[in-house]
């Protein structure tokens, strides 16, 4: 007979037991040692402008709370020069309370309102200069492609010397050596941002109706921005590691000596 599922106890047993562990130093090869790793070429602090009006898709009457979010989709060091491209966006979401549609919800002392978000990317791009280089970037190598010939004789026809030969080079061969390299690209990567922000109402206006004269409404909204940007900007690159010692070695069942 089927009691149904409220009828049956439910019992959570857990498997989870405490365990010991002991930290271990890892073996490491001695001399000197060659490794390709991100190196950094420089470290920026960035300063963005921005001044953008917003248009919502309801009556506010008043912002309630911001959250915002800084992106990246474009971070390119234009090798060879020092141009460093920047593209990205600012994630808005806008918390705002809009008033009720039923007018008689509201008084000449109170307002009735309902709660809504209200979500926008807000661009932003420049290019600026990178002057103080921490390390310098390995410059791309330029692929080239070299044309080759080998030489040819043949007869010429009647009307020519009969010692006389055509001296030059095949047209039905085509003989080539290229190159190609395939460089290392520098990229970046995003450390923090810090945003100070002045939003302004642009078409404020009294609540009709009986509501309180101090009340208004409005859908777009100006805003000025500084956005400010920390970024590291590093390429793969190889370089040359010593390592004289081991600081701790153990025998194990993985390695048979300590040299």
């Amino acid at each position: 007979m089927n009691k149904g599922f409220n009828n049956y106890d439910c019992k959570v047993t857990s498997n989870l037991h405490h365990c010991e562990n002991k930290a271990i130093k890892p073996k490491v090869s001695l001399g000197k040692i060659y490794s390709k790793v991100p190196v950094v070429l420089a470290e920026l602090d960035l300063q963005l402008n921005l001044d953008e009006t917003i248009t919502f898709p309801e009556p506010v009457l008043e912002i309630k709370d911001i959250k915002k979010r800084v992106n990246l989709t474009q971070c390119r060091l234009l090798l060879p020069t020092h141009k460093l491209f920047i593209k990205g966006f600012v994630r808005k979401n806008i918390q705002y309370a809009s008033p009720s549609p039923e007018i008689d919800q509201s008084t000449s002392k109170s307002v009735a309102s309902d709660l809504h978000s209200y979500t926008v990317d807000i661009p932003f791009e420049c290019v600026t200069e990178i002057k103080d280089f921490l390390s310098y970037p390995v410059q791309p190598k330029i692929n080239n492609r070299e044309e080759f010939d080998f030489a040819v004789t043949k007869s010429l026809p009647s009307g020519f010397p009969e010692k006389d030969q055509l001296l030059s080079s095949d047209l039905s061969q085509f003989h080539q050596e290229s190159r190609q390299f395939y460089n290392e690209l520098p990229f970046c990567e995003l450390i923090s941002s810090s945003i100070i922000e002045w939003d302004e109402a642009l078409d404020r206006m009294p609540l009709p109706g009986d509501a309180p004269f101090n009340e208004g409404y409005f859908t777009k909204v100006e805003e000025k921005m500084v956005l400010d940007i920390r970024l590291k900007v590093l390429q793969n690159q190889q370089i040359r590691v010593a390592s004289t010692t081991n600081d701790y070695c153990e025998k194990d069942s993985y390695s048979e000596s300590c040299d």
